[in-house]
C-alpha cells in the first residue's frame, strides 16, 4: 500500500492502565494531529478468549472494524492531518504482519507493575500475563530491534515526573515540534474515545492535564504476587531503554 509521505505516524504500543489515554489526549490538543483510540481492540477481542471477560466486549466489537488487515490499511491510509497518533495495546497484536510498523515511529509505553496490576485487577480481576502487556512489550522490542525499526520507550512514572522533558524528547524523535498545548485539556470525555471509555477512563476524564506523580501507598494484593514476579523481569528489561 502506498503511504502518504507527508503524514507522520506515531504508533503507541502501551500496556493497560499505563496512562496511554492521557498521552492520547495530549496529542489530541495539537491542531496538526488526529488521534485514534485502540483501533485493534475489536480484532483482539474477536480472535482471543478475552471477549469472555472484557467489559462491554460485544458492544466494542459491534462499534469497530474487527479485521486486522483492514485496520492496518486504515492506519497506513490517507489521514486528515499531518500527524496521526494511534493509541494501541501491545498485547492486541495477535497474528499480525508487523512490517507496517516501519511506516512510523513506534512508542512503547510501560508502567511499574507494582502500580499497574492492582489498578487493572479492579476492572478485570485475576489477570494473566497475556492480559497485561509486559511480555508482549519485550517480544515487540525484540522484533523492532531485529528489523531495525524506529522506536522509543516511555515509562509512565518518568512521564508524570517530567512531562515537558519527556514530551519534548518524544516530539523530537517523532519529527514534530513540541507544542505546550499538549500539557493540558478540558475535563470530560473526548469524541475519539472508544465505547469502552465508561469502564476504563474515569480518572483521565476527571483530569485537565498531567497529574503530579504520587506513589501508591495501598498494600499490594497478595493474589497478584505470582504475576508481579513474572512481570517484573520483563518490566526491568523495558525500563532500561526509557526516555528520562
Amino acid at each position: 500500500m502506498k503511504v502518504r509521505p507527508d503524514c507522520k505516524r506515531i504508533f503507541l504500543w502501551s500496556g493497560p492502565r499505563n496512562i496511554s489515554t492521557t498521552l492520547m489526549y495530549s496529542f489530541a490538543q495539537r491542531i496538526d494531529a488526529v488521534v485514534y483510540d485502540e483501533p485493534l481492540y475489536g480484532a483482539y477481542l474477536k480472535h482471543t478468549p478475552a471477549d469472555d471477560y472484557h467489559p462491554g466486549a460485544n458492544e466494542i466489537m459491534q462499534s469497530m472494524d474487527c479485521d486486522y488487515d483492514a485496520v492496518v490499511a486504515m492506519m497506513l491510509g490517507a489521514q486528515k492531518r499531518p500527524v496521526a497518533f494511534f493509541k494501541n495495546m501491545a498485547h492486541h497484536l495477535i497474528d499480525v504482519d508487523r512490517s507496517f510498523m516501519a511506516q512510523g515511529i513506534n512508542v512503547i509505553l510501560t508502567r511499574n507493575p507494582l502500580e499497574m496490576l492492582p489498578s487493572f485487577d479492579k476492572i478485570i480481576s485475576n489477570p494473566k500475563i497475556e492480559d497485561v502487556g509486559y511480555r508482549a512489550h519485550v517480544e515487540l522490542l525484540n522484533y523492532l530491534e531485529a528489523n531495525h525499526m524506529e522506536y522509543v520507550v516511555i515509562d509512565a512514572t518518568l512521564l508524570l515526573k517530567n512531562p515537558v522533558g519527556v514530551l519534548k524528547q518524544l516530539c523530537e524523535v517523532s519529527g514534530v515540534l513540541f507544542d505546550s498545548k499538549m500539557l493540558s485539556w478540558s475535563k470530560g470525555p473526548r469524541i475519539e474515545d472508544g465505547v469502552w471509555a465508561k469502564y476504563w477512563y474515569s480518572n483521565v476524564h476527571a483530569s485537565s492535564g498531567y497529574m503530579p506523580y504520587k506513589k501508591k501507598e495501598d498494600p499490594f494484593p497478595k493474589h497478584l504476587s505470582p504475576l508481579l514476579q513474572e512481570c517484573e523481569k520483563y518490566y526491568n528489561e523495558i525500563l532500561k531503554r526509557a526516555l528520562r
